[in-house]
């Protein structure tokens, strides 16, 4: 079980670095922004596939906070990419 978890990291790793190619590539900037998100999700199970291998709960912690920062930015860039200036902490409600 733990060579084919292993596997599938490696396999996503590979797949994340496609992934990379389209975000630096990418006709457009919608382009790059999916695929900067398909990076983020790809991390994500990384991450909680390390754990699951190492037996060790801590990067179940780390993916946690990391896909709660990955959310953040995704909509902080699409508000960017919508209206063209970022919100003012000042307006915030």
């Amino acid at each position: 079980m733990t060579t084919l978890l292993w596997g599938a990291l490696l396999f996503l790793l590979l797949n994340a670095i496609g992934c990379l190619l389209r975000a630096i590539l990418g006709p457009t900037l919608l382009d790059r922004l999916v695929a900067a998100n398909v990076i983020g999700t790809k991390t994500l199970i990384i991450l909680v596939l390390l754990g699951t291998v190492l037996d060790q709960g801590l990067w179940l912690d780390v993916a946690l906070v990391y896909g709660l920062l990955s959310f953040t930015v995704s909509l902080v860039v699409g508000r960017l990419v919508e209206t063209g200036r970022l919100p003012h902490p000042e307006s915030a409600p």
